[in-house]
């Protein structure tokens, strides 16, 4: 059996048979290989010895745990090498030799020094899908800079969007590591299909700040061509009214979302029983509503003092305008949805059995693959061995710091 194939495959997944070489870390190249690796795809993730992928040290939250690490690298194989060293490289080139498809988010240039870039591995084997994840792009003005989620979302834009009108604020969540993961794991696949076509393999490129350039595309549009960027709006819409919350009399927040004028109309005969207020001058149109929001907003809120939240839900529902509630994470975690429609799943991993969503694309008569999450180094020797290294050529491996 050649060292990169056949290991904790299932026959019938959408992936079963392809092999995936990561040398990947922190966000965005392993939520691109997580996903391949939830479709049945063999991912072997290389790591550096030792510490391995510094995203296992951003914390300890999930049973000693980085929650990061938990999220992002369920259902792969850890193996520790020094890319550096020659010998590690060596199996590094044996293994990407055997795969179908290389990732790596390297830092700038690390890959050409070290010989892993696209034209190198693709002239060796044109079948190879090749993935690079850069921070502004491999050539260009910024391919030298280093990128991290944060910087990017400044640079694009979207922490000037994000926030209140006093205060910017960055999202949540790492978007433009999500984003360039996405796109990576869409161009793979879409990939893998050409070469199933064509019987040629590609080579994709993806940048963060590329990733989430595509997602400014209303803002970019609405700056570009209006008179003026959108404003800050806390948890409101920029361009869309009425679209935020709105405080119950039980001091919940209850957020409802207009999204055309029938609704519109809906929600002025129901919330505010007073029809008349749909075709008011100062809210007749979204852009009216916009303008004239503080005015609105007032309105609405005069309404929603009287009213419980569940009272408030109620009208909603019977308008048909769109509506929720702002939970917490912890409410979020035992939302009736995903406990519901069975979204946890279990998954081991070295600290102990820990809950994990699974994939958000149902396909049917497919499960997911939820296998456990790697310890460091985990699969070394046993990838070693299927690549036919005996136990005295990986001791010597292990004695010069390679693996």
């Amino acid at each position: 059996m050649s060292g990169a194939r056949g290991v904790n495959q299932t026959p019938g997944l959408p992936l079963s048979g392809i092999t995936v070489v990561s040398l990947e870390q922190a966000v965005a190249a392993p939520y691109a290989t997580r996903q391949l690796a939830d479709l049945g795809a063999r991912v072997i993730k290389v790591e550096r010895p030792g510490g391995g992928d510094f995203a296992r040290r951003y914390d300890e939250s999930v049973l000693g745990q980085s929650s990061y690490f938990v999220w992002l690298n369920r259902s792969k194989e850890s193996v520790t090498l020094d890319v550096k060293h020659p010998a590690a490289r060596e199996v590094l080139t044996e293994l990407i030799a055997d795969a179908d498809v290389f990732v790596h988010n390297l830092a700038p240039g690390a890959a050409a020094r070290l010989g892993l870039h696209a034209e190198p591995l693709r002239t060796l084997d044109n079948r190879l899908v090749h993935c690079t994840i850069s921070g502004y792009g491999t050539d260009g003005p910024w391919a030298h800079r280093k990128a991290y989620d944060l910087l990017v979302q400044c640079e694009t834009g979207v922490v000037s969007l994000t926030g209140t009108e006093e205060d910017m604020a960055k999202a949540g969540i790492s978007i433009a590591d999500i984003a360039a993961g996405m796109y990576a794991y869409s161009g793979i696949l879409t990939a893998l299909l050409r070469r199933a076509n064509t019987g040629e393999g590609t080579t994709v490129e993806v940048s963060l700040f590329e990733a989430l350039a595509e997602w400014m595309g209303s803002p970019a549009y609405y700056t570009r061509y209006g008179p003026h960027q959108p404003k800050r709006v806390g948890a409101q819409h920029a361009t869309i009214a009425p679209y935020g919350p709105f405080t119950s009399k039980d001091g919940e927040p209850v957020v409802l979302a207009v999204q055309n004028e029938r609704e519109w109309v809906a929600l002025c005969e129901q919330l505010l029983a007073d029809p008349a207020v749909a075709t008011d001058e100062r809210f007749a149109t979204n852009s009216a509503r916009v303008t004239h929001r503080e005015e609105l907003n007032a309105l609405l809120q005069q309404r929603f003092d009287t009213l419980s939240t569940t009272d408030a839900i109620a009208v909603l529902d019977r308008a048909g305008v769109a509506n929720g509630k702002v939970n917490s994470v912890a409410a979020f975690l035992d939302h009736p949805v995903l406990r519901d429609r069975g979204r946890w799943l279990p998954v081991d991993s070295p600290g102990g059995v820990i809950e994990a969503l699974r994939p958000p694309a149902d396909l049917g008569g497919v499960e997911p693959v939820m296998n456990p999450i790697p310890a460091t180094g985990e699969h070394t020797e046993r990838v070693l061995r299927a690549l036919g290294r005996t136990d005295d050529d990986i001791a010597a491996l292990r004695d010069a710091h390679a693996i």
